[in-house]
């Protein structure tokens, strides 16, 4: 049968989850022959009589609204075709397969700026699929800082929470038919000029709609919390003191902040949110330790520290956020090295120990 571990546990059931088959059985479909030299190890027919295990953990929080679903998904369908030797039919199918394991996976299957395009003129959805709108390197100044506000498990899913929202919320059916595809434009074209003030506008004006959409809801999702809100005024303080836009919040389906901003800039927002959300001493809060270093290092401007405290911002709210990351827009799926592999080749069963 096929097997699943996750973050080093088993996952019961796994072989007959719906989104698990989906993404398994349509790679299997695009197999090939494998070979090795001119030697073929597995006929493309013989793969759908074979069993797959697979070993998979997330170096961050779990389904806590930081995409940890979009980037497995993303990542068993990446290893499943080297595995098999999947071909396209065309381009961009490999991402219709993530995207039944989960939607935004389709995105995580390429690097850099990812649209997933809506589809629906093809009666199997086969054109909602994702395309990749700049690569990694096109805009190398972009910075993101992932606030993990809460790294429990959500109680409302992402795919839950959708189908409520689908079923219930009218501001959805008139943002997806009247404001997302001018938004979709409009975002691209921001990000391909590098104009951040428009990107970084865009960006959180569509967090707010998409929270406003969860609210319209029935009964009304609530992702965000206090401490989600905070960060969100601290943005706008800072941005108001900086006199144009240089940091941009957005929220996904859970309470955790991504802010972007530009690399000359970093530094002294991560320094804003360090002196309000304080790590707990003696534990890693910042992923970088370089940067952790420099951020600790700056001094902050009094007025803008004056007009933060004003908005009813605590300085010093040690715990409310549990780790920030520090990153950049990186490439899509990456094929580890052997002595990575959390699989035992010859029993093939689970090494992966979750760190205590």
């Amino acid at each position: 049968r096929d097997r699943l571990w996750l973050n080093g546990i088993e996952e019961v059931g796994a072989a007959t989850s719906k989104r698990f088959r989906a993404c398994v059985d349509g790679v299997k479909a695009l197999a090939q022959d494998k070979k090795d030299d001119d030697n073929i190890l597995i006929k493309k027919e013989e793969w759908k009589d074979l069993k797959i295990h697979v070993s998979s953990y997330n170096t961050f929080p779990t389904a806590a609204g930081l995409a940890s679903s979009a980037a497995g998904y993303a990542a068993l369908v990446a290893a499943l075709t080297q595995l098999m030797n999947a071909e396209e039919e065309y381009e961009g199918q490999l991402s219709t397969i993530a995207r039944q394991g989960s939607g935004s996976a389709c995105r995580s299957l390429y690097g850099g700026f990812v649209a997933w395009r809506m589809g629906g003129e093809n009666n199997n959805w086969s054109d909602s699929l994702a395309q990749q709108v700049a690569d990694e390197n096109h805009w190398p100044e972009i910075r993101a800082l992932i606030l993990v506000v809460s790294d429990a498990k959500k109680d409302t899913s992402s795919t839950a929470g959708m189908s409520t929202s689908v079923a219930t919320s009218k501001l959805l059916k008139y943002r997806a038919t009247e404001v997302v595809p001018q938004r979709m434009e409009s975002i691209e074209k921001a990000y391909l000029e590098k104009d951040f003030a428009t990107f970084g506008e865009l960006t959180m004006t569509d967090s707010n709609q998409f929270h406003a959409t969860c609210l319209d809801t029935y009964p009304p999702i609530f992702y965000m919390n206090d401490t989600s809100r905070s960060i969100i005024r601290l943005v706008h303080v800072y941005n108001t003191w900086a006199g144009e836009i240089r940091a941009a919040y957005t929220f996904d389906a859970g309470p955790n902040a991504v802010i972007y901003t530009l690399d000359q800039y970093c530094v002294e927002i991560a320094a804003l949110m360090l002196h309000f959300y304080p790590g707990v001493a003696g534990k890693e809060y910042i992923n970088n330790t370089e940067f952790s270093e420099r951020v600790k290092a700056h001094e902050l401007n009094a007025d803008l520290l004056a007009a933060a405290v004003k908005t009813g911002c605590v300085p010093n709210s040690v715990g409310e956020v549990k780790k920030i990351y520090y990153t950049k827009a990186g490439p899509g799926p990456q094929k580890l090295s052997k002595e990575e592999g959390i699989i035992d080749p010859d029993t093939g069963l689970n090494t992966y120990v979750p760190p205590s």
